[in-house]
């Protein structure tokens, strides 16, 4: 979809869901001749890199300063078996418009699902697509979110956009106990009812992607399980609940900043932010619990080295920086968000990847390692050479697409910058201010660095067709 057709988004529906030619040719006989790897995504919703101690213990200038809250070993030896990515940012930080991008490659306007609860457009080409028809068996469970308004939305096998596999697969929602039943969908409980260890909802989608894994033959698969923690409501089951003292957890520097009015926040809070702290560090603990369950079984069934493994999520969580719960604001922890990967046959254990990657660029990434052609409507790009320790030339940007089309921006290793149709700019120093607190956009010394960082930001949407260029134009020629 281009900006000229963008408000014709009601019509999507009635796309045609014929494959392009590439596409349905399969790729060739040779192609399946070679042996071709397992792929399995595990993917959160909000998880910040603080939560991660692989991270957390990087992350001296920003919350939470070094300090590790929360130990997730099973998830660290991503890392220590294969790469982190230590600059690895959403190009939308809201659930929809980001996982759009990941399983496209293409930019929240392109593939659609620009804002929360918009459908995907019919005639996308995900990677589960590309997979299933290079001979793969594919499957998914937990959170999609790029099927509408629907929730939970069960989705039926001709709307799982090439997810064959997906029974278990559910629109939108955060719920804390599933029960299967027989002969039909499964069963949600109210957000409050919290389930066991066979009914939480981490547990449960845990268990069904043991179970995909179990029963898989001698064909390579893709699997994807989305788990929706830790979202809120930030409620998990015990002992996970009173896991983590909240008097352990380290409050933001800037929590007491009032994003409305500048002014300190005056009475209580420090105990609500440490406390809803404490228990998100529960469901992120419950989380690496549960992604050792599924390496363990990868292991049992002697596969695990044979199947690329992936942890990410869709955005982070500000808890309480700059007064702020949620994500889709401008900080930086709603943007740069864990990504781990493990393939020991093409990515040396122990690899730190410092270059700028997006989830726009996931798609060719994964293909590319894997060896199998892209399908050309992608927009970002191949990062696989990065992975396998390869120099490559590699412009270190990532480029923001908001989910309100009235600001986008770029992150570069010193500089953040944002547009806004209002003229309300932020320019944050990276380096010299890593908690944004000093917005430099009105002040002339910085005014030639504004100029070039706002003609890449236009430069991009033009290239992109985004439907922000006739205003971002317009602003950028007023800097």
């Amino acid at each position: 979809m281009n900006r000229r057709g963008f408000l014709k988004v009601a019509g999507l529906s009635s796309v045609s869901l014929a494959l392009p030619d590439f596409v349905a040719n399969n790729a060739g006989a040779a192609r399946r001749k070679q042996v071709l790897p397992n792929l399995l995504i595990i993917h959160t919703d909000q998880l910040s890199s603080w939560a991660v101690s692989a991270y957390a213990g990087q992350l001296t200038k920003t919350p939470n300063y070094g300090k590790i809250l929360v130990e997730t070993p099973n998830i660290d030896s991503l890392a220590k078996e294969g790469a982190i990515l230590y600059n690895f940012f959403t190009n939308s930080a809201v659930c929809t418009p980001s996982r759009g991008c990941l399983v496209t490659g293409r930019y929240p306007h392109d593939h659609g699902a620009y804002r929360n609860n918009i459908e995907m457009n019919r005639d996308e080409v995900t990677i589960a697509r590309i997979l299933e028809n290079n001979g793969y068996e594919t499957g998914y469970a937990g959170k999609w979110h790029l099927d509408g308004t629907p929730k939970p939305g069960w989705i039926r096998p001709e709307r799982s956009m090439g997810f064959s596999e997906c029974r278990y697969m559910f629109n939108r929602g955060h719920w804390k106990k599933i029960v299967e039943q027989p002969g039909g969908n499964p069963e949600v409980s109210p957000y409050k009812v919290i389930g066991n260890t066979k009914t939480f909802t981490t547990d449960w989608l845990a268990d069904k992607t043991i179970e995909f894994i179990e029963k898989s033959g001698t064909k390579p698969f893709f699997y994807m399980v989305s788990i929706p923690d830790p979202h809120t409501p930030f409620t998990v089951r015990e002992p996970y609940m009173s896991m983590y003292d909240p008097e352990d957890m380290t409050v933001p520097n800037t929590f007491e900043e009032s994003p409305a009015t500048g002014k300190p926040k005056r009475g209580k809070g420090t105990d609500s932010v440490k406390k809803n702290k404490a228990h998100y560090c529960g469901l992120v603990k419950c989380i690496d619990d549960n992604v050792g369950r599924i390496l363990a079984s990868l292991r049992d069934k002697r596969i695990l080295d044979d199947t690329i493994v992936i942890f990410t999520t869709d955005h982070g969580e500000y808890m309480g920086e700059h007064g702020l719960y949620g994500k889709n604001q401008w900080y930086r922890t709603a943007y740069r968000i864990p990504f781990l990967i493990r393939w020991p046959k093409k990515i040396r254990a122990g690899t730190v990847v410092e270059q700028f990657v997006t989830n726009v660029d996931v798609q060719q990434t994964l293909l590319g390692l894997i060896g199998i052609e892209s399908s050309g409507r992608e927009q970002g790009r191949d990062a696989s050479p990065l992975l396998r320790g390869e120099e490559i030339e590699w412009k270190d940007q990532a480029m923001v697409h908001h989910s309100s089309l009235e600001s986008a921006g770029i992150f570069t290793p010193k500089y953040e910058l944002v547009l806004k149709a209002n003229g309300r700019h932020m320019l944050f120093d990276r380096l010299k201010d890593p908690e944004q607190t000093r917005n430099l956009c009105g002040n002339t010394e910085y005014r030639d660095i504004m100029r070039g960082l706002a003609a890449r930001i236009v430069e991009h949407n033009i290239a992109v067709d985004a439907p922000a260029v006739s205003w971002l134009k317009q602003q950028a020629g007023t800097i």
